[in-house]
């Protein structure tokens, strides 16, 4: 059939509906009888009618469920959802957001490579990278992430793998992933990124040529602090190569009961990070003129010195953020434990506003200053910007006596 004039070859294909409506909407399920979520496969085992279907399931253990340890429709269903948000082909998703990121990592490497991660990145997966994974005579060279020179400065001949967490979560520095990128495959690497931060509705690194995405989907995934939970995201290659190994072979598996939570969670997360992004850019546009605040670091920012950068690569800001103080340690202290609406707690995604307290040394090593991570929730940011406000008075008078 010819084509009807003035409409293009784009024009006739379907448009890709909203990410309100897809994370939202399912064709109807007749073999769940028309359920609205997917229901808890509560199995460890699935059965054949016959032996041929048998041997048949063998042969793509990732696409047909023999064992709940390889593959449950439950989490399945999952990790379809995460993939389409993401604009990947595939996803797989874990126990945690270490067991993801670390089999992300096994997945790339061999001994003797060498890995190139930023400076700033999560704390644990550091450790993995910069102690654990000598063991296997896997070196791995931490940079400023922010300049893409020391990416270049640090290629070695046997370089295997760029690591990449843009926004980080500490200090919120990004990086120029689709440079990265490139940068990388010119040198026959792989790029790995954590976009926990940015979410895949905010951010999408494959889309920029990044190879995986890992997220904690403890976090904004979930979005109620009730699971724990990981997931690693890529083309349909790359997540079958790394089901076949890594999944099976370490079992780091994601629990169906675990699945369902998240799979509703995720129904949701549009509207929360729209919410959680105007609170936490007032929130951080208050912080900004007080007078124990000497800078905030959040990319949504103007006054943050890649928001040109972030404008380029992200869609979106989320809620998380830091700033930091001249005062010391001690008071920045008090006055967190003077705060009403932000609990003193780790991790991040929930309704509930949280804050942490450290002390973290220069990049010179010349001395410290003290940073305050804020995660603003669901709250109302008025509330929460009362409650800074409050917190810090009270902190001042404690000082006074």
């Amino acid at each position: 059939m010819s084509q009807t004039m003035g409409e293009s070859t784009a024009d006739k294909k379907e448009k890709k509906a909203s990410e309100y409506t897809r994370v939202v909407y399912d064709p109807i399920d007749t073999r769940h009888y028309g359920a609205i979520h997917t229901p808890i496969y509560q199995n460890s085992l699935f059965a054949f009618e016959n032996y041929d279907q048998f041997d048949k399931a063998f042969q793509d253990l990732s696409a047909i469920p023999v064992y709940s340890r390889g593959n449950n429709p439950t989490v399945r269903y999952l990790e379809q959802k995460i993939a389409d948000l993401e604009e990947a082909e595939d996803a797989k998703c874990f126990s945690s957001g270490m067991a993801a990121i670390t089999a992300a990592i096994m997945s790339t490497v061999s001994q003797g490579d060498h890995i190139i991660c930023i400076n700033q990145v999560y704390g644990p997966t550091k450790e993995f990278l910069g102690s654990y994974m000598l063991k296997f005579g896997v070196e791995t060279t931490f940079v400023d992430g922010s300049k893409l020179e020391a990416w270049e400065d640090a290629v070695r001949p046997n370089t295997k793998l760029f690591y990449l967490e843009s926004p980080s979560t500490q200090m919120f520095q990004l990086q120029d992933i689709r440079a990265c990128a490139e940068l990388a495959k010119s040198i026959g690497a792989v790029t790995v990124i954590d976009n926990t931060c940015a979410t895949p509705l905010f951010q999408k690194p494959l889309q920029l040529g990044a190879d995986l995405s890992v997220h904690s989907i403890s976090k904004y995934i979930g979005g109620h602090s009730d699971c724990i939970g990981g997931v690693v995201i890529g083309s349909s290659n790359r997540i079958k190569s790394l089901f076949n190994k890594e999944y099976m072979l370490f079992g780091g598996i994601m629990t169906p009961q675990t699945a369902a939570l998240v799979s509703k969670g995720i129904r949701t997360l549009p509207l929360r990070l729209r919410r959680h992004e105007a609170s936490a850019l007032r929130v951080a546009a208050f912080l900004q003129e007080q007078p124990f605040v000497s800078k905030v670091n959040h990319p949504g920012l103007d006054s943050h010195p890649q928001h040109k950068l972030a404008l380029t690569q992200m869609s979106g800001s989320t809620s998380l953020f830091s700033f930091e103080s001249v005062m010391p340690l001690a008071r920045i202290k008090e006055w967190a434990n003077g705060l009403k609406y932000f609990k003193i707690a780790v991790s991040w995604g929930g309704f509930e506003s949280l804050v942490t307290v450290n002390e973290v040394a220069w990049d010179n090593n010349s001395g410290s200053r003290v940073v305050v991570r804020l995660y603003v929730g669901l709250e109302e940011p008025d509330d929460l910007i009362a409650d800074i406000a409050a917190a810090w008075k009270h902190a001042e008078a404690l000082e006074a006596l």
